[in-house]
């Protein structure tokens, strides 16, 4: 489900400082994120919960799909998720009708070169027209937060893609911070 206007109305541009945040929950990524500052309100450079992909993600790395991402945060953060994690709107998740709990994809927006990887906790969207939801963070990454929608490709990955994937995107962004 799409953010109010009042949530997309606080949504701020994308750094890749800020980006560092997206990453400090427990279903964001491993542990080479101990290394990254993280920002936000409070000086914690810790990324302790911060888990790394494990053995148990689906592999659905034939799974290809095009269509409109919406994104959901504020009022649905704490809330349980169909895999029954809580939602953390600062987490790399997404919400989809079939895809298995636990796997991975890579959501790009095609006329850009951003893309993100996310872990599938929650079904969704209930909106019609759309294909996946996005968390705050993920939309923000891909630079959507204002945005409300866009067309997106999202791509499945394996376990050995998700965590080269997540590799290179960690490289990417401390690259940026730079």
């Amino acid at each position: 489900m799409p953010p109010g206007p009042q949530d997309q109305a606080q949504g701020n541009a994308l750094s890749t400082k800020d980006a560092h945040t997206a990453f400090a929950s427990p279903q964001s990524y491993g542990s080479a994120l101990a290394a990254l500052p993280a920002s936000g309100t409070a000086k914690d450079n810790s990324l302790a919960d911060a888990q790394a992909i494990d053995d148990n993600a689906v592999d659905v790395g034939s799974f290809h799909q095009t269509g409109r991402a919406s994104w959901y945060g504020r009022a649905f953060h704490g809330r349980k998720t169909a895999s029954g994690e809580r939602f953390n709107m600062e987490a790399l998740t997404a919400a989809h009708r079939t895809l298995p709990l636990g796997s991975y994809v890579r959501v790009s927006i095609p006329a850009t070169s951003k893309w993100v990887v996310v872990k599938i906790n929650d079904r969704g969207p209930y909106a019609r027209g759309r294909v996946i939801d996005l968390s705050f963070a993920a939309a923000k990454m891909l630079g959507l937060q204002h945005a409300g929608t866009a067309k997106v490709n999202i791509e499945g990955l394996s376990r050995q893609e998700a965590k080269a994937a997540q590799a290179e995107m960690l490289a990417a962004n401390s690259t940026n911070a730079q």
